[in-house]
């Protein structure tokens, strides 16, 4: 039975359920008009015009209301790893619902939860043995500092509470991530913010190597500042450094492992939390299960998201050294912190059936193998006038765009504005192609997508991107 609304507002798909129909795609169109507020959406767009609806998804693919393809280029939002329509994971979501729905983990623990950290545990750096479970990256960017903060208190360094994250790098939504984030657009609406947040260079190796000799050189020149900047704050108040291995926000900025060697030394020296945030690097993405293994060093925590249910589920982690629970093992000391669907026995179960799809069919090993390809292939789109840098790694691409290739001479915010939501965005998806254009750093399109393609879809996806970019160029 379906409860009696309790006052006169219109419900026609409520309606259409009562009577056994299906609500029509003009009906699903007004309903989302009304009363949707989407996330980082321009809701000026549908006013007037069409607001696409996804319908159903398979393998890379998914379709709207009107019946049209699209490839998913992104991974919906670098997160379905193991492509749309595993059937066994809904299975395992239903076999897990069956048994038990729900149970929080605030002193209890359940079977799945309990499995899922030991699995975790298994993939990831040996620094790392303890899994606090979150239902998102953000979350789990909030609980390594609130975590870091309260450690420190309790051994003895008060003091240290400040942390470091790279210029342009984005950490997550709630008010302490947001802090974290090194994109100021984002967070202008939103101050004040958390304060004792400090930004240090990020890995732009295409912008900034007209200044030095070689990426070796760069890479350390960046972690120089690294240290310069603790030093400048105190290293007894700084607690901590965040960095995506491959920094999504600005445009999948990499680096050699040089760098990482070298933060890694600094860090340690100065007693500094290394974070790695691996929301999207994590899980396959750059062709190993965690990036920090490809970029050979060890953080003393890890966040981990998006891929670890391929998004089938929500569901976050981060994963820390012992060190950092070892004042809790005594007395009466808690961490004050958790989230009511963290580590939900539905979200484990369905990440443990996924991780046994990616060792079943060894879809890290797919993108290892493939890598190089992927990269050749997109990099044939360098003829581009348009086209001034190809950069990533694994299945996780950016390509820059620039007004003059010998100069490296960017879009100012007009002709940004202009070239990325007035033209690309709308023409990339007319042509069939979901990825996402984004101007937070440099004007960039990024692709992120399902780790299962292989040549035929690098192919595919190529002569997409090169025929908006071509049509991108006339626009100037």
């Amino acid at each position: 039975m379906i409860m009696k609304k309790i006052n006169d507002r219109a419900t026609p798909l409520l309606d259409a359920r009562k009577a056994g129909v299906e609500p029509t795609v003009k009906q699903l169109e007004h309903a989302a008009r009304e009363n949707m507020w989407m996330h980082f959406t321009r809701h000026s767009q549908f006013e007037a015009g069409p607001i696409p609806i996804i319908t159903k998804a398979e393998g890379h693919h998914f379709w709207d209301q009107t019946g049209k393809k699209y490839f998913d280029g992104i991974s919906s939002l670098f997160a379905v790893n193991a492509g749309h329509g595993r059937h066994r994971l809904a299975e395992a979501a239903a076999k897990q619902m069956k048994q038990l729905d729900y149970f929080p983990i605030w002193s209890n623990v359940h079977a799945p939860a309990i499995e899922l950290a030991e699995r975790l545990l298994s993939y990831a750096p040996k620094s790392l043995h303890r899994v606090f479970f979150t239902t998102g990256g953000g979350e789990a960017n909030e609980t390594a500092w609130k975590l870091a903060k309260q450690y420190f208190k309790m051994t003895g360094k008060p003091m240290k509470h400040k942390v470091l994250t790279r210029a342009v790098a984005y950490h997550g939504t709630s008010h302490g991530a947001l802090s974290l984030t090194g994109i100021p657009s984002m967070k202008k609406a939103f101050e004040p913010l958390v304060p004792s947040t400090f930004r240090v260079p990020n890995t732009n190796w295409y912008r900034a190597q007209d200044d030095f000799e070689t990426e070796d050189d760069f890479a350390i020149w960046a972690a120089n500042r690294v240290e310069e900047m603790i030093l400048f704050e105190d290293p007894d108040t700084v607690a901590a450094f965040f960095i995506e291995p491959v920094q999504n926000s600005g445009g999948c900025f990499t680096a050699p492992k040089l760098y990482f060697k070298l933060i890694r030394e600094i860090c340690t020296k100065y007693d500094v939390i290394l974070v790695a945030d691996e929301t999207i690097d994590g899980f396959g993405r750059i062709g190993t299960m965690f990036a920090s293994e490809f970029y050979d060093f060890e953080p003393d925590m890890l966040v981990c998201a998006k891929g670890m249910t391929s998004a089938y589920a929500p569901i976050g982690a981060l994963l820390v050294n012992e060190r950092f629970f070892e004042p809790y093992k005594h007395g009466t000391a808690i961490f004050p912190h958790g989230y009511t669907f963290a580590g939900h026995p539905v979200s484990a179960a369905v990440a443990l059936e996924n991780l046994d799809i990616f060792d079943e069919e060894d879809l890290v090993g797919n993108v290892a193998r493939n890598a190089p390809a992927f990269k050749a292939t997109l990099d044939k789109l360098r003829d581009l006038p348009i086209v001034g840098d190809v950069r990533g790694e694994g299945y996780f691409y950016a390509i820059e765009l620039v007004k003059n290739k010998d100069t490296r001479e960017t879009f100012n915010d007009a002709e940004s504005e202009k070239l990325l939501r007035g033209f690309l965005s709308t023409d990339l998806y007319d042509a069939g192609l979901y990825c996402r254009s984004d101007d937070r750093g440099d004007p960039v399109v990024q692709l992120a997508p399902p780790l299962t393609i292989g040549q035929k879809e690098f192919d595919e996806l190529e002569g997409i991107l090169r025929q908006s970019l071509s049509k991108a160029w006339d626009l100037f």
